[in-house]
């Protein structure tokens, strides 16, 4: 398949994501996947398997104090699934001179954001992806989603997550610098990745994926958003049954793409999120823990409350 082509289904597939919920066919019911096991009023999905008691046994994953940004810088040029783009403006107070400045001669600068909340380093909200205009819990867009913000599942009601973190060494299980795209990882390849570097994956843990696949970004752009290598449907089962509340990866989409059926675009999105309630942070940077070694550490985040907000971009710190 072309590059030309990928893009083409890629867009076609983000533009049945983000269009209208009016006018577009429901998809037919493949299962009875609500209410959740947290019951029919539950809106945090995975994030009750966090507990004071995961924190104090994550804190003591602290030896050496050493932090880890895992999130990505921001720029008008980072690439993003179209038509997301990010626009920051500067002004300033005034111009130097006046007699507003005061005798102490006070300036300041001031900043306007324009941009889309689904670009770089991301966290996405249960309100994001669903089946059939039905998001987690069974939640029907026509209920919920409104242009102002949404009504249920916005990102500001996500708890803090902190949590035990885990890094799963993807490249380093196939001795190779970076996993090609379209390399799904579904229970085997979780499973080897896990012996490999000697832990396990428990209830309440976040679990991050490191393929190396910010080389691409580096040297080829386009490829690294329009494919990657990512969680398969089984392999996000799998995690969704372990408990885990996030799953993470160094690609766009935390997700095997070119998709494992072509038919079903963004199915492991609509098995973590609507199905499970397992929350999803794509783009991380996973480079430094990788190089590291860094398999167990742990995981702060307390993302920016923005009051109906679908994603939201984070900055989550990793420490050990």
């Amino acid at each position: 398949m072309s590059q030309g082509c990928r893009a083409a289904g890629l867009a076609t597939a983000l533009g049945l994501l983000l269009g209208a919920a009016a006018g577009t066919p429901p998809a037919a019911a493949e299962e009875s996947w609500y209410p959740s096991r947290f019951g029919a009023k539950d809106r945090i999905g995975a994030a009750n398997h966090l507990s004071d008691a995961i924190v104090k046994e994550a804190a003591r994953l602290v030896t050496t104090g050493k932090s880890y940004a895992l999130g990505m810088e921001v720029a008008a040029n980072t690439p993003a699934y179209p038509p997301r783009k990010f626009q920051i403006v500067i002004t300033q107070s005034n111009d130097g001179t006046g007699p507003e400045l005061g005798a102490n001669r006070v300036t300041a600068n001031d900043d306007l954001l324009i941009s889309y909340l689904g670009i770089s380093s991301q966290i996405d909200g249960l309100g994001h992806l669903g089946i059939g205009h039905r998001y987690y819990n069974g939640l029907h867009a026509k209920d919920f989603v409104d242009p102002s913000g949404l009504k249920e599942l916005g990102t500001e009601s996500i708890p803090p997550i902190v949590s035990r973190g885990v890094l799963l060494d993807m490249a380093g299980l196939r001795g190779i610098a970076t996993v090609p795209e379209g390399t799904a990882y579904n229970r085997k390849e979780i499973d080897a990745a896990a012996a490999r570097q000697g832990i396990e994956i428990r209830r309440g843990d976040v679990v991050l994926f490191h393929s190396g696949w910010h080389a691409p970004l580096e040297t080829d752009p386009d490829k690294w958003w329009q494919m990657h290598p990512g969680p398969g449907l089984e392999g996000a089962r799998y995690l969704a049954e372990k408990g885990v509340v996030a799953v993470g990866a160094d690609s766009t989409g935390v997700e095997v793409i070119p998709f494992e059926d072509p038919e079903r675009p963004f199915e492991v999105h609509q098995t973590l999120l609507a199905k499970n309630g397992v929350y999803i942070l794509e783009n991380m940077w996973t480079r430094d823990l990788a190089r590291d070694e860094a398999w167990e550490f742990l995981f702060v985040l307390g993302q920016p409350r923005f009051k109906g907000a679908v994603q939201m971009v984070i900055n989550p710190i990793a420490i050990r």
